[in-house]
């Protein structure tokens, strides 16, 4: 029990202590501690060649956008690299990047010979946070670098969804929804990766009995992330014998239809049936009559996505 209590604090305190790891805030004064409270301290900056620094191995991001790294670069060469790099020493005079490739593939570019960095002596499991934790943070990882980086952290690390949650400052329920999407094919993580599809695609495709299928068909029908949770609604309804149900508007097992609302939807209610939306990760669709009575109707596909409702619903922290 001490040692998971250790763990939380740990993974709490590299959170809050990015900033000051990384020089964007002062350190500690003389207790050698930073000021963020459980985070080791930052050590002092310096500059190193540039050759003497190597890219983390399990750097959580895969994939570097060219046209940001030029565009980084061409800030570098003209004001500098205002933010060190976060280094740890592997032996000799070589450095491995615990955070900020971006900058260094940015400053190669920028044809500078010499990087500011900050040293650090840092575990392997401190260098898993951090780089992760760099990277959430300061630029968003797409939606399967950032799975596989807590799958690693939990995997490898014994970190809970709730550890992890804090550290990056998401909550619960965005890590739990985010982690599932590895349940997907490698075809359908590989669209997401690249952008062919969008989360909420992802998400639709973990609820269909054939995602490859349905995620051929998406691409091919360029459908919307509604007309995809449509279609696979009806398609798992004729799979389960009961056709009538995947149209429903509710989704129900009846195929009875939701009472008509007396009229087309406001803007203001279908930009709220948006937000709400785009807050749970589900389709929400409210129907409401000149008299202010109606219903709001939360369509999900996998029992996950209900007991997340329920936690939220009932108030349990996520």
């Amino acid at each position: 029990m001490a040692m998971a209590e250790k763990k939380k604090s740990n993974i709490k305190g590299l959170g809050r202590g990015l900033d000051a790891l990384l020089g964007d805030a002062p350190s500690a004064k003389s207790s050698g501690r930073a000021a963020s409270g459980d985070a080791p301290a930052a050590g002092p900056k310096r500059e190193l060649p540039i050759e003497q620094l190597k890219p983390h191995a399990d750097q959580p991001r895969r994939h570097f956008d060219k046209d940001a790294i030029e565009e980084l670069a061409n800030s570098i060469a003209a004001k500098g690299m205002l933010q060190p790099i976060l280094v740890r020493p592997k032996g000799g005079d070589k450095y491995e990047i615990v955070a900020g490739e971006r900058r260094w593939r940015a400053a190669q570019k920028a044809q500078l010979h010499k990087v500011p960095v900050i040293i650090r002596e840092l575990t392997d499991e401190e260098t898993a946070e951090i780089a992760l934790i760099e990277n959430v943070q300061r630029v968003d990882l797409n939606p399967v670098e950032e799975a596989a980086a807590y799958a690693r952290l939990s995997d490898v690390y014994g970190r809970t969804q709730e550890d992890i949650a804090k550290a990056v400052g998401k909550s619960r329920s965005h890590v739990a929804n985010i982690m599932r999407l590895l349940g997907l094919p490698q075809k359908a993580l590989d669209a997401l990766s690249t952008n062919a599809i969008s989360m909420g695609h992802a998400r639709a495709l973990l609820g269909a009995s054939s995602p490859v299928q349905m995620l051929d068909i998406v691409i091919k029908g360029d459908l919307s992330v509604r007309e995809t949770e449509k279609h696979i609604r009806e398609a798992e309804a004729e799979i389960k014998g009961d056709p009538g149900a995947g149209k429903a508007g509710g989704g129900g097992k009846s195929g009875a239809k939701s009472k008509p609302s007396g009229g087309p939807k406001d803007a203001d209610t279908r930009a709220l049936e948006r937000d709400l939306s785009a807050i749970l990760g589900l389709d929400v669709a409210i129907d409401h009559s000149k008299k202010g009575v109606g219903s709001v109707t939360i369509n999900y596909l996998t029992l996950d996505q209900l007991d997340d409702i329920c936690r939220r619903l009932m108030g349990a922290k996520i």
